[in-house]
């Protein structure tokens, strides 16, 4: 086989190899044969709850185990198409193989990607909260393009974007900000995202056009909803209210309408100021902080909380995930995978796909790569 279409078929075979690695295969086949079962008790929508949970579980399932088989029936139909044509020297029908090889190739990667995001919080809404590094104006307006990034993603994959705090930097972009991506799957996606994101380029701001290196932190967290309990104390939280900063009217600028709510025994930090009454806000900065303490629940029992620690207490070297080059030369490089990009432009408005792509498998595989920062 050609080494173009050769190249299509490894392609292939390791979206598999990982799909049926992760779904555990044959746990799965005995397990959707189980929840078929249940869907056929006609006593399973006594409990509705129950009910809703048992064919959410089994729509997921059998969609990643259809796609699985649909994609090795397809890829062993092609081969052998491929190789019949090579045999009896009909170029066009083998370069319709290989075409075929390559769309398989694509959309094996969309569906391994889709059948990785099964974990619990995985189809719900998410807060991405950004937080500028020390730098002043430099890493502010860095935290700014951050912003962008992230709405430009959620965007592109028809999610709703809401701003739900925000702190205008003293000269240009964002000392923080929290955003509310709305969304099937979008907590699933972007919580590979979480970390320090590192900037080089020649400075705006600097009039000796020196280049300047800027760090801003990413934080991601599952919105969840009321069948989820999540405990706490009253009297470990700090409620502070202050005056709302940025545009919203003459209302949003002389009250103390904004809130932020201090959880004591993590040092957890949540705060909204984009409803008009103190009211809204504090149910708000109570649904973020209910969030968060969940998040840092799954992030222990996922054994990844030293990564995620570690973005929170230091943002700077030694602890970022991904390094975005301007200047001298343009290259975006993910330093968990090695993925790398050589159109920051196109990342920075919102092409994340294959960064988000190659961290969820990292996940499932446990496998680490020694990668090198850029300078």
């Amino acid at each position: 086989m050609r080494a173009e279409a050769q190249a299509h078929v490894d392609k292939i075979k390791a979206a598999l190899a990982l799909l049926r690695r992760f779904l555990d295969w044959d746990r799965a086949l005995r397990r959707l044969d189980e929840l078929n079962a249940r869907v056929e008790d006609p006593t399973l929508w006594n409990d509705a709850k129950a009910a809703q949970d048992v064919m959410r579980e089994r729509r997921r399932l059998d969609e990643a185990v259809s796609a699985t088989r649909a994609i090795e029936t397809e890829l062993n139909d092609t081969a052998e198409l491929i190789e019949m044509a090579e045999a009896e020297g009909d170029e066009e029908m083998a370069n319709e193989g290989t075409a075929a090889l390559a769309a398989l190739a694509n959309r094996a990667e969309i569906d391994k990607v889709k059948a990785l995001l099964s974990g619990e919080a995985d189809p719900n809404d998410t807060y991405i909260e950004i937080n500028s590094g020390a730098g002043g104006t430099e890493s502010q307006d860095w935290a700014g393009m951050l912003q962008r990034m992230y709405t430009r993603w959620a965007e592109r994959h028809g999610l709703k974007v809401e701003l739900i705090d925000y702190h205008a930097g003293e000269q240009a972009g964002i000392k923080s900000a929290t955003l509310l991506i709305k969304g099937e799957n979008a907590y699933g996606y972007a919580k590979t995202e979480s970390g320090v994101h590192r900037l080089v380029r020649i400075s705006p701001y600097d009039s000796a056009a020196r280049r300047h290196t800027s760090f801003s932190s990413v934080w991601v967290y599952p919105v969840i909803d009321d069948d989820i309990n999540v405990e706490y104390n009253e009297s470990d939280l700090r409620i502070d209210t202050y005056r709302a900063s940025g545009a919203g009217g003459q209302h949003i600028n002389t009250t103390d309408s904004a809130v932020r709510i201090t959880h004591i025994p993590t040092g957890i930090v949540v705060q909204c100021q984009n409803q008009r009454s103190q009211h809204k806000n504090k149910a708000e900065a109570y649904n973020q902080l209910r969030a968060r303490l969940y998040e840092r629940e799954l992030q222990i029992r996922e054994q990844a909380a030293n990564a995620e620690n570690a973005t929170k207490t230091d943002i700077g070297w030694g602890h970022q995930i991904r390094s975005y080059v301007l200047q001298p030369y343009q290259l975006v490089k993910d330093l968990r995978t090695g993925v790398t990009s050589s159109a920051p432009g196109d990342v920075l408005d919102g092409d994340l796909d294959a960064f988000m792509a190659a961290a969820l498998s990292q996940r499932v595989t446990g496998e680490t790569v020694e990668v090198e920062d850029v300078d």
